[in-house]
């Protein structure tokens, strides 16, 4: 089986950010750069996730957005919040995302394992082009990843579905939310570095030391690849 991860893994979340930041980034009068933008939004996010883990997310993106306007130096605009928390839907997905998932679900149970919640992945799910048999959300959970609980439930859902530990591997670009309580739970990852090409964090919390990941590939189509690969020589052998 595989878990994945949503935003950053199969959804282009930083574009989706920076596009939906547009309204705010041009009242700052500024040139801020791409990546400081990114990070800035991070640094909240991850700090207002951990001091209320059980806010709605689109609540959470908006208590956010309003926290970049004041570090930037303009006015809080709770219209231009709210319109940021309820921007999830409209991130898009990667280009390698449908296609590979397609080729996926015909070998393996699908699941997801997401920071947001069920409202804005089910608007998010329309442009996936699978089913998912399992979709477990920070709303579902009561906290947001990298608490350990998150993974605890994932186990406890599929121990309930008959899939133990080790039949599952989980798929996921984030080192910071997913890899290092994923290693901790005891499962197998694969790192999706969809940033291989630009290094740094991006919108992701900066990544603790000794983090560790089983597989790693530059996108999503790299694994599907790998894994047909796997499927030719099983056949070639036979």
């Amino acid at each position: 089986m595989l878990s994945f991860d949503c935003y950053g893994t199969l959804i282009d979340w930083e574009s989706g950010l920076y596009d939906a930041l547009a309204p705010l980034r041009v009242r700052t009068g500024t040139a801020l750069s791409r990546d400081a933008v990114l990070e800035a939004f991070a640094r909240l996010e991850s700090r207002q996730q951990a001091t209320t883990p059980a806010l709605p997310y689109p609540v959470l993106l908006a208590e956010v957005h309003g926290q970049l306007a004041t570090e930037w130096g303009v006015t809080r605009d709770t219209a231009e919040d709210a319109a940021f928390g309820a921007s999830v839907g409209d991130w898009p997905a990667f280009a390698d995302t449908v296609e590979s998932l397609r080729y996926l679900q015909r070998h393996f149970r699908l699941a997801i394992l997401s920071n947001v919640d069920r409202t804005s992945f089910r608007a998010t799910n329309r442009r996936l082009g699978v089913e998912f048999g399992t979709i477990l959300t920070a709303q579902d959970i009561g906290v947001y990843k990298p608490d350990p609980r998150t993974f605890a439930c994932l186990l406890d859902r599929m121990r309930h579905q008959g899939t133990p530990s080790g039949k599952i591997l989980h798929v996921a670009q984030s080192l910071f939310h997913d890899h290092g309580p994923a290693q901790a739970a005891g499962l197998a990852s694969a790192w999706i570095d969809r940033r291989h090409a630009v290094g740094g964090s991006g919108a992701t919390a900066r990544v603790p030391v000794g983090v560790r990941y089983d597989f790693r590939f530059v996108s999503l189509a790299a694994l599907a690849d790998a894994h047909r690969a796997e499927v030719r020589q099983g056949v070639a052998r036979q």
